[in-house]
């Protein structure tokens, strides 16, 4: 017992150990957030409900089928089989089955349809939408985190390569090579250094949080991502703004989300203008009953009255409209209005649209420039360091020199590997904008 007990701790740890070393790539990061968030499932919500809309709208051209049974007591006078009144107490059953479908309605029903149908691929469009939106959300932030990682990390180097200078120069001063206020300067580098790590550090954590409150996590607390190694396989694929605007006015879903809208208000048009034509239906209908009258000393069996009572009917009905106060009219006028209000939303989507991504492509292209400078930058300042370095070591140079050349050097890379995510990300929002 004791031997399982132990077996079943150290499973339990190791469990623990494995979920806090899994680290979260973006495409897990993008699932999770797509099948948590809120606003998606309340949008499939409505478009399940628009698909309710649909199948019943088809389901309306069908014949419909109802039954009815009566039980009626009479005292006094009472209505008998043969359709005459006696002075008898009575009581009846009576059974009946009835159908209807319309045959001919100005083609409303089609018309309905094909509205209905519209309005749900507008739907799930709009779910398309939410979902990209959700994507372009979930891989800012993930790009924010690996990029505050990334500057975790830099800190870290240049706290790693103070401490290092430090150890030398106590050496140095245990050796009597140095005096001992020769290493006071690099103390309060350090100092500094270690503050800029804890806000680097503090930095990631919110990012962290941030990451999990868009997956809609519970808990945020050892939670990692993992670097892609294809980061920045787009580097080369910046296309014009013209080319993503062609691409994105084909498959963006806000864009076929309008343009279904204005089918919806089309098919409105004509659903209106039935109200002027002729309507034709046609009913069936079948009926029998039982009666039972107390002045009558053999009533005849139920099985009997059930089969000599029955009666069957079909009708045909012409509505034929001729005033009906102006409301077909102006409803026809109404659904005009909501065409050219859907017309006006497709314009201003696309207008949208556009001015989105040029300001994204300017954006990127942007990027891509700052990054490429913040690299030359880096370099110039790898360099400078090496020198300054160099001159400090034969004592051509002092401390207060060495210290600027290594802050310039950490704030070249810190804005290159800022510029670099910007990049990144800028050019997701390219890639989604399509």
């Amino acid at each position: 017992m004791k031997t399982k007990i132990i077996t079943a701790i150290i499973l339990f740890f190791c469990v623990l150990q494995i979920s806090a070393q899994h680290r979260w790539t973006l495409p897990e990061c993008i699932d999770t957030a797509l099948a948590n968030n809120r606003n998606i499932k309340k949008q499939k919500l409505n478009y399940k409900s628009g698909e309710i809309s649909y199948n019943q709208a088809k389901a309306n051209r069908l014949p419909n089928l109802n039954a009815s049974l009566g039980q009626n007591f009479n005292f006094g006078r009472s209505l008998a089989a043969d359709n005459t009144y006696q002075n008898s107490n009575s009581q009846n059953t009576s059974f009946s089955l009835s159908s209807g479908v319309t045959l001919f309605n100005g083609f409303r029903m089609k018309n309905t349809i094909e509205a209905r149908q519209a309005e749900l691929l507008a739907a799930g469009a709009d779910v398309q939408k939410i979902e990209k939106d959700i994507i372009l959300n979930v891989s800012g932030v993930f790009l924010q985190v690996l990029q505050n990682k990334e500057m975790l990390r830099n800190a870290e180097n240049q706290l790693n390569i103070t401490r290092e200078n430090i150890a030398r120069r106590k050496e140095l001063i245990e050796a009597g090579k140095l005096a001992e206020g020769e290493i006071f300067e690099i103390q309060a580098q350090e100092a500094k250094e270690e503050l800029a790590r804890v806000q680097a550090e503090n930095q990631l954590k919110l990012s962290l949080l941030d990451l999990s409150q868009v997956l809609e996590l519970d808990h945020f607390e050892d939670i990692d991502v993992a670097v892609p190694e294809n980061l920045l396989e787009n580097e080369l694929a910046l296309l014009s703004a013209d080319e993503v605007y062609s691409s994105a006015l084909d498959n963006r879903p806000e864009i076929k989300s309008a343009q279904h809208r204005l089918e919806s208000s089309l098919k409105s048009v004509e659903i209106a203008n039935a109200g002027k034509l002729p309507s034709l239906s046609m009913g069936a209908q079948w009926g029998t009953g039982y009666y039972n009258m107390s002045n009558l000393p053999n009533n005849a069996s139920f099985g009997k009255q059930f089969s000599n009572n029955m009666s069957t009917g079909i009708g045909l009905n012409l509505s034929i409209p001729i005033f009906n106060r102006y409301e077909v009219k102006n409803q026809v006028e109404s659904a005009k209005l909501n065409v050219e209000s859907s017309k006006i939303d497709i314009e201003n989507t696309k207008i949208e649209l556009r001015k989105t991504i040029q300001q994204a492509y300017y954006n990127a292209l942007a990027a891509k420039n700052r990054w490429d400078s913040s690299r030359k930058s880096v370099k110039a300042n790898e360099e400078s360091y090496r020198f300054a370095s160099q001159k400090y070591e034969v004592g051509r140079a002092n401390q207060y020199e060495l210290n600027l050349a290594k802050t310039n050097l950490s704030q070249s890379i810190s804005e290159e590997t800022q510029a670099k995510y910007e990049y990144v990300f800028r050019m997701k929002i390219l890639e989604l904008m399509k």
